[in-house]
């Protein structure tokens, strides 16, 4: 797996956009960039609203996450709310930020203006409040609910792929028909597969 970070205003449609991407492992929202030790949501500061995903680079690039960045907002928005929703590429190593200068480049000729993208280091990811993680999802407590055996802790709803294509799902992005047959190609035994199957084909949304 590889982590790639990045902001694009309020962190919740990203997150859902992001996690119904085939090749994306898991999705999770933060903040970086900031100089407080321990931002939270109402003492936000300085730092932006970010989005971490691990991703499997043989199913997905990140020069095809930086296309899915830069065509799905604006990169140029005021600083209307400081520096929390600002667009940003946290880069982890100098390969990505090589791939960063390379797709902004093409990016700004699509765009037909300077990116003003804030590009810099990662630093430091603070995982945000139980409240922002999986965001529409949880807004049907009763999926939720239905699937307490698969998630019996906030930490495993966080980590796991099946809960991040289920909250891009419920925000619009995807189809029933692709979820089960990406589900059908996971490395899990047939009779896992099967169960998660059954179990997404007769939640009630």
């Amino acid at each position: 797996m590889e982590i790639a970070t990045f902001g694009m205003g309020c962190f919740w449609g990203p997150e859902a956009r992001f996690g119904s991407l085939q090749g994306v492992i898991r999705t999770r929202v933060g903040y970086t960039g900031g100089t407080t030790v321990a931002p939270t949501y109402k003492t936000i500061e300085d730092h932006t609203e970010t989005v971490e995903i691990d991703y499997d680079p043989t199913s997905i690039s990140y020069e095809e996450i930086l296309l899915h960045f830069w065509r799905n907002h604006y990169p140029n928005r005021d600083q209307y709310k400081g520096q929390q929703y600002v667009s940003s590429l946290r880069f982890h190593n100098q390969q990505q930020k090589l791939i960063i200068d390379l797709v902004k480049s093409e990016m700004e000729k699509e765009l037909g203006e300077p990116i003003e993208t804030e590009i810099t280091p990662v630093g430091h990811f603070t995982l945000a409040e139980d409240r922002h993680q999986k965001y529409y999802l949880k807004r049907y407590p009763n999926v939720l609910d239905k699937l307490y055996w698969l998630y019996p802790s906030e930490e495993s709803l966080i980590n796991s792929t099946f809960a991040a294509r289920l909250n891009g799902f419920v925000k619009g992005f995807g189809t029933r028909d692709q979820i089960v047959t990406e589900i059908e190609s996971w490395p899990l035994p047939e009779n896992a597969r099967q169960q998660l199957i059954r179990q997404f084909m007769i939640l009630k949304w």
